[in-house]
């Protein structure tokens, strides 16, 4: 385990505020990677994503890079210009 990660789950054992806010952040920074990643894969860029979604480059790059209260309805937008279909889970918390 690096010392960021041991860092991480020991501050999080002893600081149950830090724990919920870093979970919430984290959740929020994953949805960005993923959809990061699955606008790569397509083989676009953000310039060609944006023009798809009849938007601006910067709202991509926001998406993207904060990706907090984000909409449904825009997740599903982003997919379908992705040729990919938005697929919603509900799991147990941890």
């Amino acid at each position: 385990m690096s010392n960021l990660k041991r860092y991480i789950s020991e501050r999080k054992k002893r600081d149950k505020v830090f724990a919920k806010g870093f979970e919430e952040g984290y959740e929020q920074f994953k949805i960005g990677v993923i959809l990061r990643h699955a606008r790569e894969s397509a083989g676009l860029t953000q310039e060609e994503l944006a023009r798809r979604l009849k938007t601006q480059k910067t709202a991509i790059s926001r998406i993207e890079n904060h990706a907090e209260d984000i909409k449904l309805s825009t997740l599903e937008r982003v997919a379908i210009a992705l040729g990919k279909r938005l697929e919603v889970n509900i799991v147990n918390a941890a």
